[in-house]
């Protein structure tokens, strides 16, 4: 909801919307990450869809109770279902959720209209009140495909935090471009490849270089993940954190980097990771353009203030994403605003991973019940866990009474 992978739906508008995660962003080999709101992105994630189900089976096999939607049943089920509700900081929760009620969806409507009310005047002393609260006022229901199946995906996304300079470099040569001048004059747009090679297809970018960097798979880590950050050097050698946002892309078609690598036999199939991708172009610097040329779309930014560096891009149903606490889903399964409890693992110490998060945003391949993509933040480490993650998970989600 890649998102941040993505990305670009609201990424994306992001899924992109990462990151799917953008390791498994980079391996799928589906369109550009739509997101429904604000910021697009690419591909986030290897996506599960669901498998068609016959209503009448479905029906007959479900609890009393149970609700349905198009890709998910709700299954009822109790707080003391949840692997590890007691351990979760769940006080930490408070500001994704009160971001939600502000922004409608969900959150807005009638159950959820009292319960928003209240939870804007509501601050926990601790997360034992915080539970206490929530559990009052909310129901459990399991997730389960519309066949039954509680199992599911978790992959992850982040947002990109890159150097930069106002100004071409000896280093920071690669350039981020802001919409052509003639994007709306020529549909599909120029190639990735053109827009490298061909002086008639360079024409419309000249004077919307947005940034320079050095590496170009920043660059199309930027573009999968539709947003990012940018520690930018202007012209008077000054610094300062700037954000970019999805504006357009050339409406080419994705193609993953990463499945070409395997394809190629550079990568075998369970190594295509990003960090893998990245530390194979760092020894192949030679065929990096090859390698890039494989995925005709290119994406353009816009440059936005950052304000708050504590907030994240915004997702799908249009507000900043909290790391940690905010998860891209399927609409169709779930609703924006939603509180989600999660039992999965880290994908670097396969610590348990269970806490509970706002579903807030989307992506392209972020698609079924039991189907997450989790937003890390920014920073090292937030890229280290994103691009390795691909989980099992379980999910509940919380309703009003």
């Amino acid at each position: 909801m890649s998102p941040v992978l993505r990305p670009t739906g609201a990424r994306r508008p992001l899924s992109r919307a990462l990151a799917p995660l953008l390791a498994t962003g980079l391996l799928a080999a589906c369109s550009l990450l739509q997101r429904q709101a604000p910021v697009p992105v690419e591909e986030r994630g290897i996506g599960a869809p669901a498998a068609p189900a016959s209503a009448a089976s479905a029906a007959a096999s479900a609890a009393p109770g149970t609700l349905e939607r198009a890709h998910a049943r709700w299954v009822p089920a109790g707080f003391e279902e949840l692997p590890g509700w007691g351990q979760d900081r769940v006080s930490e929760l408070w500001p994704a959720l009160r971001l939600s009620c502000a922004a409608g969806g969900a959150a807005a409507a009638t159950p959820w209209a009292s319960v928003c009310a209240q939870a804007r005047q509501f601050f926990p002393a601790d997360d034992a009140q915080a539970r206490q609260w929530l559990e009052q006022r909310l129901k459990v229901y399991r997730l389960e495909s519309l066949q039954g199946d509680a199992a599911g995906l978790m992959t992850g996304y982040f947002e990109p935090l890159v150097e930069a300079s106002r100004r071409p470099t000896k280093s920071k040569r690669v350039p981020l471009y802001g919409p052509p001048a003639d994007l709306a004059q020529r549909k599909p747009y120029w190639t990735r490849q053109e827009l490298d090679t061909l002086p008639s297809a360079q024409a419309g970018l000249k004077g919307r270089e947005i940034a320079w960097v050095e590496d170009p798979m920043d660059a199309l880590l930027l573009q999968i993940q539709g947003s990012g950050r940018l520690r930018m050097t202007e012209a008077d050698g000054s610094t300062r954190l700037i954000r970019l946002a999805f504006a357009a892309h050339n409406d080419q078609p994705y193609r993953s980097v990463g499945r070409w690598l395997i394809d190629q036999g550079e990568l075998g199939a369970t190594e295509a990771n990003w960090p893998a991708i990245k530390d194979w172009a760092r020894r192949n610097p030679r065929r990096i353009n090859e390698a890039l040329w494989q995925n005709p779309r290119t994406v353009f930014f816009r440059e936005e203030p950052l304000p708050d560096p504590a907030l994240g891009p915004k997702g799908a149903q249009g507000v900043p994403l909290t790391p940690g606490r905010s998860i891209a889903v399927d609409p169709l399964a779930i609703p924006y605003g939603t509180p989600v409890w999660l039992d999965t693992t880290e994908p670097l110490s396969a610590r348990p991973l269970q806490r509970l998060v706002v579903a807030q945003d989307t992506g392209s391949a972020i698609v079924g019940a039991v189907r997450g993509d989790y937003f890390w933040g920014w920073g090292d480490e937030a890229e280290a866990q994103a691009g390795r993650m691909k989980q099992p998970l379980r999910a509940w989600v919380l309703w009003p009474r």
